[in-house]
């Protein structure tokens, strides 16, 4: 980009200077080695594009615009052309203002989904079920892997507990999409269950956690409980002949894992301690936020159908996310992972607030 950088504001100008930082060391084929740091830095690459394209165009357009009125006292054509450019210029310094709110630090990661049958019984479990369906077809839509890490399968059908990987493919990542997914779903319809017709409520919590790598999150071994025991089915009926399920406890937290979707004691090992690290992450960032207000916090830690943050209504065909008042008859749709339109509600959200604060 040409001309001074005095008065670019200070923000604009380091996020300009790492992109530049960031598209040298891209072209060194040495990064390359290290395919975990390319695709991390690949990814804040391509995060910094969006606002570097808007502040060149802003630049131009602030030229031209300074052309235009040079000339404009000679030919009206110019006159007009300064009019539509000032627009232009009012729309970009808008974008660019958007473009620069605080990123949220989790932006560039993968997650892990963990979604908890609730209040309900066997509706909760069948419609936990029916959110996992969701969420992988909308990694499906998206291009993105999903892969199921642990599963604790419910009698009738369902879920009482599964957690799920979700992983973007190329520079694209899945936390700025699923980030605010967390929390009571609660669901209103007739159960499979119900002899009379009656429409039920029952809820299902889901819990998003970006993904930790290992550079993020240092678990010293010393500081893990681990336990191995036999994998069991619905009803506790046994699966598994060996000792192959595994639980982690994290003695300095007393966090708790348990993972026994894998026949090897060994991938369940790993399984597990990928969502320990997972939760170690958000715990450490909630606490290094314990007086800011964080978007995690909305995640529910029960499920309780009066903490709802969306209702999915069969009966009208209708979905309500009650954060921000969105609310549309498509839910069948958007149980078979149309989820753009919800998640796109709730970014837009997100960033009025930012700009509120920042006014």
């Amino acid at each position: 980009m040409t001309g001074s950088t005095e008065a670019v504001p200070e923000r604009l100008g380091a996020l300009l200077a790492e992109h530049a930082s960031l598209e040298g060391e891209l072209a060194d084929p040495a990064v390359h080695a290290d395919q975990t740091r390319a695709r991390r830095l690949g990814r804040r690459y391509a995060s910094l594009a969006p606002l570097v394209e808007t502040a060149r165009a802003l630049e131009e357009a602030r030229g031209n615009l300074g052309t235009a009125r040079e000339l404009a006292p000679e030919d009206a054509s110019f006159a007009a052309e300064a009019e539509a450019l000032e627009q232009r210029v009012e729309e970009l310094s808008e974008r660019l203002r958007e473009q620069l709110l605080p990123k949220d630090p989790d932006d560039d990661k993968d997650v892990i989904l963990e979604i908890k049958a609730g209040e309900g019984g066997a509706e909760s479990a069948l419609f936990a079920g029916d959110l996992l369906r969701m969420y992988l077809r909308y990694a499906e839509r998206r291009g993105w892997s999903a892969e199921v890490i642990d599963a604790v399968d419910a009698e009738l059908g369902g879920y009482k507990d599964v957690s799920v990987a979700v992983k973007a493919r190329g520079d694209e990542a899945v936390w700025p999409r699923l980030k605010f997914e967390g929390g009571v779903h609660r669901v209103q319809r007739v159960p499979v269950t119900e002899s009379q017709g009656r429409i039920h409520t029952s809820a299902a919590g889901v819990l998003v956690l970006p993904e930790a790598e290992e550079v993020d999150v240092t678990v010293d071994p010393n500081d893990l409980r681990i336990d191995v025991f036999r994998s069991s089915g619905p009803g506790g009926q046994s699966v598994n002949t060996t000792d192959s399920a595994v639980r982690i406890t994290h003695l300095p937290s007393g966090i708790v894992v348990s993972c026994q979707n894998e026949k090897s004691q060994l991938q369940n090992r790993e399984s597990a301690l990928r969502i320990l690290r997972a939760r170690l992450l958000v715990a450490a960032r909630d606490e290094a936020a314990a007086t800011a207000s964080d978007q995690r916090r909305s995640q529910v830690r029960t499920v309780d159908r009066s903490e709802r943050v969306r209702t999915y209504n069969f009966p009208e065909n209708r979905i309500s996310d009650h954060r921000v008042g969105y609310k549309a008859h498509n839910l069948d749709q958007v149980l078979d992972g149309d989820l753009d339109p919800v998640i796109d509600a709730l970014n837009s959200a997100r960033t009025a607030e930012l700009l509120a604060a920042g006014s």
